[in-house]
């Protein structure tokens, strides 16, 4: 097994780092440069960038601030929001990025997964799954978890990696910012549906939740917002505390 990834996600509102609980309750958690700073030196292993609003208000897509995170962060970093085409893509990958996720552009055109994937490489393609429960099943939402698709969270996850999502970011819209755990049920759904990486997204709390992903929803990563923003855990804690429930960690 390779090292468990541990990836702080900073998302974006008017350009500071913002954090909600189950995608309301917006609060100011800082800058988002400064924040992938400190991430960095603290031993992060890569960083996630979300404009958050950007879809929402058909704003244009994030390409100046991954040129600024590149000139001042130095692990890989994925950016989000309102990437709708190709060309942005490219424009976001020329600057600096190493990944770009897509989510409500990649539902609406799922040939854009293919055809970026096909161009850049699935490594660089991230399809982003913002999942709710909906009885037995989880429903897929869009635009900043705003509108409800009616699609079947398994069933997307599985027809963006046939297209060429070389990687799943799972968040559960229940557990987002509750710190009661990830949902794990969902995360072992989607892990075990798909041949490509899951991060696990949506509900930290303790390291023992952070395991708990990995172990029994077998994600590959793990998706951090509240509790580091908060200063409730650092990152060489969480990673520390994991590597003693055995998993593998690069520690620093």
């Amino acid at each position: 097994m390779s090292s468990v990834r541990l990836i702080p996600c900073l998302d974006i509102r008017d350009g500071r780092v913002v954090k909600g609980t189950n995608f309301v309750d917006i609060r100011d958690a800082g800058d988002p440069i400064e924040l992938g700073k400190f991430y960095d030196r603290e031993g992060a292993d890569e960083l996630v960038f979300l404009d958050i609003t950007a879809s929402h208000e058909s704003r244009a897509p994030v390409i100046a601030l991954a040129e600024r995170v590149a000139e001042e962060i130095f692990i890989p970093f994925t950016v989000g929001g309102g990437i709708r085409t190709v060309e942005a893509i490219r424009d976001a990958l020329a600057a600096g990025a190493d990944k770009v996720s897509l989510n409500t552009a990649a539902i609406q055109n799922p040939l854009l997964i293919r055809e970026s994937a096909e161009k850049f490489g699935a490594q660089c393609i991230v399809v982003a799954i913002d999942a709710k429960r909906s009885g037995d099943s989880w429903n897929v939402f869009t635009h900043g978890g705003r509108n409800d698709t009616g699609l079947d969270a398994i069933e997307w996850a599985r027809t963006a990696t046939e297209c060429g999502a070389g990687e799943i970011l799972l968040t559960s819209m229940d557990g987002d910012g509750t710190r009661e755990g990830y949902d794990l049920a969902l995360t072992r759904a989607v892990s075990e549906a798909v041949e490509v990486p899951v991060i696990a997204s949506g509900g930290a709390g303790i390291p023992s939740h952070l395991t708990a992903a990995v172990r029994e929803g077998k994600a590959d990563a793990v998706l951090l917002a509240g509790i580091i923003h908060d200063g409730v855990y650092r990152i060489r804690e969480l990673k520390e505390a994991m590597a003693a429930d055995g998993l593998p960690m690069r520690l620093v």
